[in-house]
C-alpha cells in the first residue's frame, strides 16, 4: 500500500490542533500528540498517528470523556490507585507516572497503578519518562481481549505490553513488547495493506491458525465471540505459547488486579461508558541500589559487550533494546513520517469532521487507492 511522507512539524501540528477541536486544551492536545509522535519516530507505524480515527471513534461516542480528570483513590507513601474516569489514556498515564517518579525520589521506589482509563499507546513512552529523570521506569496495560490463550480459542487476555527501560551510554535500555505476537495495531497496519499475516499470529473462531487480517479483527471486535491474537511462542507450549499466556497474566495482574479495576474480558466500549482499561507505571531510583552511575556504567558495558558479541551474519549489525528505536528517530526526524495512505484518509474524514482545512495540513493527496471501510472506522457503529 502506498504511503505518503510528511515532516514531524507536520504531523505535529496536524495531531495538536485536532485533539484542540475535540476538546482538549492546548497543553492536553500537545501530550497526546507527543505520545503519538514519538511512536511514529520509533517506526512503530501500529501506535502513531494510525491509532488516529481510533480516538475519533472513542470521543465521538462517549468511551473517551474528554472534560475527565484522573483522581487518587487510594495511596500510601510508595504506592497509589488512580481513577481516570474514562479520560484520555496519555494524559492519565503522564499524570501517573510523574507521580511515581514524584514519590521515588522522596522514598526511592514507587507503584502507581490506574483504573478506568482508555487506550495510552506505547507502554516504552511512559517507562522512557522514568529514564529520562534517571531512574529505572517499569510500565504495562491490559487492553480489550485480544490474547487467545494456550488450549484456548476464546480471547480472554489483552495484548498487554509491559515496558522496561534504565538509563546507558550511549543510548538507554527500552524494552516495550506486547506479550502477543504483535499487537491489535499490527493487525490494522496489514488490514490496511492487504497483506497476508504471518503463520502462527492469529487463529479465527474456529482456533485454526489465520492469514487473514481482517477475519481476526472481527473476531477481536466480538463478532464471532471465539478467535484473536496468540501469546508470544504461538499456538504450541512446545514453541513457548504458555511463556507469553504467563507473561499477559503477570500484566493483567500489575494492571487491573492491584487497581481494583476490569480485566480484559471486563473491558467495555458501550456507548458512554469507558473502556476501562487499566494500567500500571513503576518508578525506581537506582540510588537504593548504591551508586546510580556506577549501576549505569555497568549496564553500558553490558550492552557494549552484546553488541560486539560475534555476529551470526558478519555485515549485519547486533542491536540492544531501543536502539532500532532512537536510531529510526534520527532518520525520521531528518527524512520525514511515512504516513499509510488508508491513514491519510481517515485523517482527511477527521478534518471534515472537526471542520478543518485538510489540503493545509495535509496537501492534495490522492487516496483512491486507499483501503475503503478501514476496520477502526466501524468499531463504533
Amino acid at each position: 500500500m502506498r504511503s505518503v511522507r510528511y515532516s514531524v512539524e507536520k504531523l505535529t501540528c496536524f495531531c495538536r490542533d485536532a485533539f484542540e477541536k475535540f476538546g482538549f486544551t492546548a497543553e492536553e492536545a500537545a501530550q497526546i500528540t507527543d505520545v503519538l509522535i514519538l511512536a511514529d519516530l520509533y517506526g512503530i507505524r501500529s501506535h502513531g498517528t494510525q491509532r488516529l480515527v481510533r480516538y475519533h471513534k472513542a470521543i465521538e461516542h462517549g468511551s473517551v470523556c474528554v472534560d475527565a480528570k484522573p483522581e487518587i483513590v487510594f495511596e500510601t507513601p510508595v504506592s497509589a490507585v488512580v481513577d481516570g474516569h474514562a479520560g484520555m489514556g496519555q494524559l492519565i498515564s503522564v499524570y501517573a507516572m510523574n507521580h511515581a517518579i514524584r514519590k521515588a525520589k522522596a522514598v526511592g521506589m514507587a507503584f502507581v497503578s490506574v483504573r478506568n482509563s482508555n487506550h495510552f499507546g506505547i507502554a516504552g513512552y511512559y517507562a522512557k519518562m522514568a529514564c529520562d529523570a534517571g531512574m529505572i521506569g517499569i510500565c504495562s496495560t491490559n487492553s480489550e481481549s485480544i490474547m487467545v490463550h494456550t488450549g484456548a480459542r476464546q480471547a480472554i487476555l489483552g495484548s498487554n505490553p509491559i515496558a522496561f527501560a534504565m538509563p546507558a551510554e550511549p543510548y538507554p535500555f527500552l524494552f516495550d513488547a506486547a506479550t502477543t505476537v504483535i499487537p491489535k495495531g499490527k493487525l490494522e497496519v496489514y488490514y490496511k495493506a492487504d497483506r497476508p499475516l504471518t503463520e502462527e499470529w492469529a487463529v479465527n473462531r474456529d482456533g485454526c491458525v489465520s492469514q487473514d487480517a481482517g477475519e481476526v479483527l472481527e473476531c477481536i471486535d466480538g463478532k464471532c465471540g471465539a478467535g484473536g491474537i496468540l501469546p508470544v511462542g504461538g499456538a504450541r507450549e512446545e514453541s513457548g505459547s504458555h511463556k507469553g499466556y504467563g507473561f499477559g497474566m503477570i500484566a493483567e495482574i500489575l494492571c487491573a488486579i492491584t487497581s481494583g479495576g476490569a480485566t480484559s474480558n471486563h473491558h467495555t466500549r458501550t456507548r458512554g461508558q469507558g473502556a476501562g482499561t487499566c494500567h500500571a507505571f513503576i518508578a525506581i531510583d537506582p540510588q537504593i541500589f548504591g551508586d546510580a552511575d556506577s549501576l549505569r556504567d555497568s549496564l553500558s558495558a553490558l550492552m557494549q559487550e552484546l553488541r560486539d558479541a560475534r555476529r551470526a551474519d558478519e555485515s549485519q549489525p547486533i542491536y540492544t533494546h531501543g536502539e532500532k528505536e532512537m536510531l529510526a528517530s534520527i532518520k525520521n526526524k531528518r527524512e520525514g513520517i511515512d504516513v499509510d495512505v488508508s491513514t491519510v484518509a481517515e485523517m482527511i474524514r477527521i478534518c471534515e469532521y472537526l471542520g478543518m482545512d485538510s489540503r493545509a495540513y495535509l496537501g492534495d493527496v490522492d487516496i483512491s487507492d486507499a483501503k475503503a471501510g478501514t476496520y477502526e472506522t466501524n468499531v463504533y457503529k
